[in-house]
């Protein structure tokens, strides 16, 4: 497939053709993964800057290692050591790296739109690594892809997101993803933690964890912000774990094998209970290995798009 986009910056932009292509190729460069020398000289001579001006551990980390065993150069830039610390805007930023003439740069900002407004811009690729509230693609990419693989096909299961998801990028990019490909979709959340429109999103949402687990594929819990109890938009993180805590007893009203993912970091025994994180079911970490090869993948179709 000839690569046409010269961003990612939400899943919405990909036909379900073009993601079938993106897990082909990360699929084989999953066989990478196995090699003693687990490097390739696809990319050499590229530049790749990864701009977080949020924290990342996982994200950036992944990015990092996908870039170097496609043997681009890859360059690091957090806010801290940025000068939007000096009061620089955005824009003057984006016209600094645009100078600096890279192939790719991996954003990640906490203001919705910022991936957008920087693929304005510049003339290289921008790939989304999670903007604000609105979107996190390559994660959505990197779920769908670790089910895929599990289960060759993810058309037709029923998948539950388990958690925040109000404030949760990940949440809305895997429920547009995830119904693309043709999964049935469920959400389940307090009150509090859900969005004032989330009864038009292509989701059943639910209240009642027990009813929402009833006969589904997978649950992927989300990441549950410590902060939220300041906020005022929990009572109790005891009361949350009780209620909303994917438990044993919760994966018996599953589909046997039921598989449970997490994007991370984990809050053991809050959002999910320590022997479900490490049972054999749990795809927490495939998911981290699937976020290497689904993100060397999107660097080389997005750096080789114009068929170099």
């Amino acid at each position: 497939m000839k690569w046409l986009h010269k961003d990612l910056l939400d899943v919405s932009q990909l036909s379900r053709a073009e993601v079938m292509a993106i897990f082909e190729t990360a699929g084989r460069f999953q066989e990478l993964q196995q090699r003693p020398v687990k490097k390739v000289p696809t990319l050499k001579g590229r530049s790749v800057i990864l701009f977080f001006a949020e924290p990342s551990t996982r994200t950036k980390t992944s990015f990092d290692v996908a870039g170097k065993r496609l043997s681009a150069d890859t360059f690091s830039l957090a806010k801290s050591s940025s000068s939007l610390t000096k009061g620089e805007t955005l824009k003057d930023t984006a016209l600094t790296l645009q100078a600096m003439a890279p192939d790719a740069i991996v954003l990640r900002h906490w203001c919705s739109g910022a991936a957008r407004f920087l693929a304005r811009r510049v003339e290289c690729s921008v790939i989304n690594a999670g903007d604000g509230r609105h979107a996190h693609p390559t994660q959505a990419l990197l779920d769908s892809f670790t089910l895929h693989q599990e289960w060759g096909e993810v058309a037709g299961k029923t998948i539950l997101i388990l958690g925040d998801i109000a404030h949760s990028r990940v949440a809305r990019s895997n429920v547009i993803l995830l119904n693309k490909l043709g999964a049935t979709v469920r959400l389940c959340a307090p009150r509090t933690l859900l969005p004032p429109q989330v009864r038009s999103w292509p989701a059943t949402v639910y209240s009642d964890l027990c009813e929402a687990v009833r006969g589904v594929d997978a649950v992927m819990c989300l990441r549950l912000q410590l902060e939220r109890q300041q906020d005022g938009l929990l009572p109790d993180l005891r009361e949350y774990a009780r209620t909303y805590g994917l438990g044993p007893r919760h994966v018996e009203l599953a589909k046997s094998e039921v598989k449970i993912l997490h994007p991370g970091p984990m809050n053991r025994g809050v959002e999910i209970n320590s022997e479900l994180a490490d049972c054999a079911d749990s795809l927490i970490l495939d998911q981290v290995a699937s976020g290497v090869v689904v993100r060397m993948a999107l660097l080389f179709l997005y750096m080789t798009r114009k068929g170099e």
